[in-house]
């Protein structure tokens, strides 16, 4: 599983629902990343056509391995994010939009 460290404020609009997607920048890391979760499928082929591939991330608040913490399923795909959410206007991004919420874990009085 992925694990993606995230900063407080994203961390707790994901968590409440009003952010729907995070945002990777398009660069070899994330593809690399990307890649080796996804395993066997045309990573590029799918991406390319617009097709959502879908996995589960683990979303941890800092990075310490006592941070709160959840999973997510999330749909991966290309395209501009939203600026209220951090993206930048016209920017294309890796965009994991977020589904099911669950395993929960809140530490330190997140």
């Amino acid at each position: 599983m992925l694990t993606l460290p995230i900063k407080k404020k994203w961390f707790d609009l994901i968590l409440s629902g009003e952010k729907k997607e995070e945002y990777r920048e398009i660069k070899p890391y994330w593809t690399t990343r990307f890649k080796s979760i996804i395993g066997g499928y045309d990573f590029e082929r799918f991406i390319i056509k617009g097709v959502s591939l879908n996995f589960t991330v683990r979303f941890q608040n800092g990075y310490s391995p006592d941070s709160s913490s959840f999973d997510a399923d999330v749909y991966l795909e290309k395209g501009t994010g939203k600026p209220e959410w951090g993206a930048k206007p016209k920017e294309e991004y890796y965009v994991l939009k977020i589904g099911k919420i669950y395993n929960v874990s809140l530490k330190g009085g997140v």
